[in-house]
């Protein structure tokens, strides 16, 4: 795969051409992008709301079609948290993911002050401990709230 990134290419070891972009998709394209993935529905009147205020993104194109993102969450300062980080089944399996996450962990590793604290949710296991994540429990447990 080849990754296209700000001008650069990046040889990944196959012949599709990917582009990497320091941009997320419209909110229409990211709740079809999370249902695609297998994630849980958003509203996109929350995508519209909620989009502008990422603190980082990326997205994956491939012949103008959106098939990969993923998203920093926080406040800039003392908590960051990865999220919505989607690829389209078809695209899975070739370093996308991997791709934007080295992206996002660039990004803290520049941008972040020291003592951060970075989480995410995820229903994968043995992928994000290559960039040094690990679970939280017992010490701690994560939990969450829905809205209606």
């Amino acid at each position: 795969m080849t990754i296209h990134f700000s001008g650069l290419r990046v040889r990944r070891g196959m012949d599709d051409a990917y582009e990497l972009v320091r941009k997320l998709p419209d909110a229409e394209t990211f709740c079809e992008l999370r249902e695609a993935a297998g994630m849980s529905p958003r509203s996109v009147e929350g995508a519209r709301a909620g989009l502008p205020n990422t603190v980082f993104g990326v997205s994956v194109r491939r012949d103008g079609e959106t098939v990969g993102m993923a998203r920093i969450v926080g406040d800039r300062g003392t908590v960051y948290q990865i999220a919505d980080m989607a690829v389209r089944p078809a695209h899975q399996g070739r370093g996308l993911g991997t791709a934007m996450m080295d992206e996002l962990v660039a990004y803290l590793d520049r941008e972040a002050p020291p003592n951060a604290y970075v989480n995410l949710f995820a229903d994968v296991d043995g992928f994000y401990e290559r960039w040094g994540f690990e679970p939280t429990a017992p010490a701690s447990r994560g939990m969450y709230r829905r809205t209606d």
